[in-house]
């Protein structure tokens, strides 16, 4: 007596095809949450949505690197938009390409909102590439500020500024957000998972 497999094959594929939905839908589902989670705005330190660096500054299509350092009270630690100690520090403006070297920048900065200028260096080449500011912050305050770099070329000045803040701590709570997408993250993709296997089960089911 012969036993009839055929009728039980597309069942089995149904099954194939049902897992197979589900592998992709999790893969799907996994990276859309990934994505929302790890798309961390870049602007948190004050600088513009588009900037991956927020310590950089676009001159032009060339790039300047800010770091400020307070060694009285962190020794070699780097900040940039945000210098949590009022006292000296020295302000860093490296060029990132050579063009810059063979360029007139002026280099200016001011407290901010009046705009008082507490430092300025009139424009010239700076072969070395590094440009060093040395200024004591505890004569002007804690408070926000404006570093000032302008080419200046045949008479034309290109201007780009960078804030910063001096006496404040950068705002990290967005962390805590990420945690709870992180959390959300979790919890939602195995319900959705669950949700759509058991379409998947229905389906199958019902086309048998």
């Amino acid at each position: 007596m012969r036993t009839h497999l055929l009728p039980t094959l597309p069942n089995n594929k149904q099954n194939k095809h049902g897992k197979c939905l589900t592998t992709k839908s999790w893969t799907a589902l996994s990276v859309l949450c990934l994505s929302v989670l790890f798309s961390a705005p870049s602007y948190s330190h004050r600088g513009a949505p588009d900037e991956v660096d927020v310590c950089r500054i676009k001159v032009g299509p060339e790039v300047i690197h800010f770091t400020a350092y307070t060694p009285t009270f962190t020794q070699t630690e780097g900040f940039c938009r945000f210098i949590p100690n009022v006292g000296l520090t020295n302000l860093i403006f490296d060029y990132e390409g050579k063009k810059l070297r063979d360029l007139s920048i002026e280099f200016e900065v001011t407290k901010e909102p009046e705009g008082t200028r507490i430092y300025y260096q009139e424009p010239q080449k700076i072969k070395t590439g590094t440009v060093k500011a040395d200024i004591d912050f505890s004569k002007y305050g804690a408070g926000d500020y404006l570093a000032h770099v302008t080419i200046v070329h045949d008479g034309e000045k290109q201007d780009t500024h960078l804030p910063f803040a001096v006496g404040a701590e950068e705002d990290k709570s967005h962390w805590k957000r990420y945690l709870f997408m992180a959390l959300g993250v979790v919890v939602l993709v195995p319900i959705g998972i669950s949700v759509l296997s058991r379409k998947l089960g229905d389906k199958e089911d019902t086309g048998s």
